[in-house]
C-alpha cells in the first residue's frame, strides 16, 4: 500500500472528510483492520485565506510547493491537495516534487466520463467558477463544456462557503439557494453539477436532487485510494 500525502486544513472542516472516506474505503477493500498509510500537513486556512483574499498567488504556491516537498520527505508517495481552489497552482506543485500529484478535476472529469455526460455545471469558489486553471483542465484535457452560474449567483456560492461552510455552519437558506442555482444549471441544459469546492458536499448531498452530483471531496478520495492500492 502505498502513503497517501495530503495538503489539508482548506478546510479542516472537509479535510477530515478525506480522512473518513479514506480509510472507511481501504477498510472496506481490504477489510480486517486495515486503514490507510497517509500523512497530513494541515495548514492554518485563515492564512491561506488572506492570501487569496489579497491576490498573492505566488506566496500561496510557495506555501503549497512547502508543503508538498515536506510531505514527500516525510515518506509520501504521492500527493493530493485537499482542495479545489488551491488546484490553480497544481503545475507547480507537480514541477517541484519527484513524486505524483493527483489532480482533484481529473478525477471528477473521469467520473463524469464514466457517466457519458458532456455538458456540466460547476460550483465553487468564485476563484475556481471564473479563473481557467479548473475550467481549462475539464474542457482541453476531457472535452467537457462547463456551465457556471451568473454574477449573483457565484457571489452568493462563494460567500456561503467562506462565511459558513469552512466553519462548519450548515444553514436550511443556504442549502435551499443551492438547490435553486443546481436546478437553474439544469435548466440551461447542464447534464450533471460538480460541486466543486470539498465543502459543497457537508451542504448539499446527491439524495437532494434527481440530477447527478459529482462530490470532488468523495471523488478525489476515492482516486487517492486507487492510486493507495494499485
Amino acid at each position: 500500500m502505498k502513503t497517501i500525502g495530503m495538503i489539508g486544513g482548506m478546510s479542516w472542516e472537509s479535510s477530515q472528510e478525506y480522512y473518513r472516506i479514506i480509510n472507511e474505503e481501504v477498510h472496506q477493500r481490504l477489510g480486517g483492520v486495515h486503514s490507510a498509510k497517509t500523512l497530513m500537513l494541515s495548514v492554518d486556512f485563515a492564512e491561506i485565506e488572506e492570501l487569496q483574499r489579497l491576490g498573492n498567488w505566488s506566496e500561496a504556491t510557495r506555501q503549497m510547493v512547502a508543503a508538498a516537498q515536506a510531505l514527500e520527505r516525510g515518506g509520501a508517495d504521492f500527493v493530493v491537495i485537499c482542495t479545489n481552489t488551491m488546484h490553480k497552482m497544481a503545475d507547480e506543485v507537480q514541477a517541484a516534487i519527484h513524486i505524483p500529484l493527483l489532480h482533484i478535476a481529473d478525477a471528477a472529469a473521469q467520473a463524469i466520463q464514466a457517466r457519458g455526460l458532456q455538458r456540466i455545471g460547476l460550483l465553487g469558489t468564485r476563484f475556481t467558477m471564473e479563473e481557467p486553471f479548473y475550467k481549462d483542465c475539464l474542457a482541453e484535457k476531457f472535452g467537457l463544456e462547463v456551465l457556471i452560474p451568473p454574477a449573483t449567483e457565484r457571489e452568493l456560492v462563494h460567500r456561503v462557503i467562506y462565511d459558513e461552510l469552512v466553519i462548519g455552519k450548515i444553514v436550511p437558506q443556504s442549502k435551499a439557494d443551492y438547490l435553486r442555482i443546481i436546478a437553474d444549471l439544469q435548466a440551461r441544459g447542464a447534464q450533471g453539477v460538480i460541486l466543486g469546492c470539498t465543502e459543497i458536499g457537508l451542504l448539499v448531498q446527491q439524495a437532494d436532487c434527481a440530477m447527478p452530483l459529482f462530490d470532488t471531496t468523495l471523488l478525489h478520495a476515492l482516486a487517492a485510494v486507487d492510486y493507495a492500492l494499485k
